[in-house]
């Protein structure tokens, strides 16, 4: 992970802003806790100012894009966390667990440090509508295996976790691979690319052929006719949830 954005990570703050929605439901989610620890912090986007925060991030590129007066940083990784145990009161990670070497090495680190609850939010895309990026034009970066992994990981290792369904609204701030989905022009632009992941990881051939067939259908109006509702609607259910773990 810290060599992927140490590579693609060094705008990353160009297009992957605080939404004030995503970080009012992870607020909600975070509840009487008053310290925690984020874990695979990235530029602190949703990291509560309110609370005593401790970030660990491996890649020192996205720790030096951190704002000034941040929460202090730690270069570490989510599977060997170097603090004691039961030491915040929640542990959070935002879109960062499928980029995780050991992905029930890092949630049991999670369950190890915290005393009260573990807060997730990410996509479990089968869990929300199909998305027409990946269904029409780009298939191969389809996450939809790996995520569903992800969430039986999860399932298994925190058998309390409750999820709870988020709208991702049109408007969207922070640019997650999902967020255009009602703004297709989007795609076209190079810099929203270099920072999602999806694409960072694809196979440049199969994104360009892709990229090739929506830039076509929009010029011809063929993508308005088929998804021209999306233009429309506030919001979109495609597989967002925050997942919530209440420890013993």
């Amino acid at each position: 992970m810290s060599t992927l954005y140490d590579r693609i990570g060094t705008c990353y703050s160009a297009t992957r802003r605080t939404d004030p929605r995503i970080a009012a439901l992870i607020r909600g989610a975070l509840g009487d806790a008053r310290s925690l620890i984020n874990v695979g912090a990235g530029t602190g986007a949703y990291e509560p100012t309110d609370r005593e925060v401790l970030a660990v991030e491996p890649s020192e590129t996205m720790i030096g894009q951190r704002p000034l007066g941040s929460a202090p940083a730690l270069q570490a990784r989510a599977e060997d966390l170097p603090l004691p145990d039961r030491s915040y009161d929640a542990a959070l990670a935002v879109n960062t667990l499928h980029h995780w070497t050991d992905l029930r090495a890092g949630l049991r680190e999670l369950r190890r440090v915290a005393r009260k609850r573990i807060v997730i939010f990410m996509r479990d895309p089968p869990s929300g509508r199909p998305f027409w990026l990946t269904e029409d034009y780009l298939p191969s970066l389809d996450p939809s295996r790996k995520y569903s992994a992800v969430i039986e990981a999860i399932r298994e290792e925190l058998p309390s976790v409750k999820a709870l369904p988020f709208e991702l609204p049109r408007d969207c701030a922070d640019g997650l691979f999902v967020a255009y989905w009602g703004r297709p022009e989007m795609y076209l632009d190079g810099e929203v690319r270099r920072n999602i992941s999806n694409f960072a990881l694809a196979e440049e051939g199969d994104v360009a052929e892709g990229l090739a067939r929506l830039r076509a259908d929009l010029a011809s109006g063929a993508w308005d006719r088929k998804y021209g509702e999306l233009r429309r609607r506030e919001s979109l259910d495609l597989g967002h949830r925050v997942l919530v773990a209440e420890l013993g």
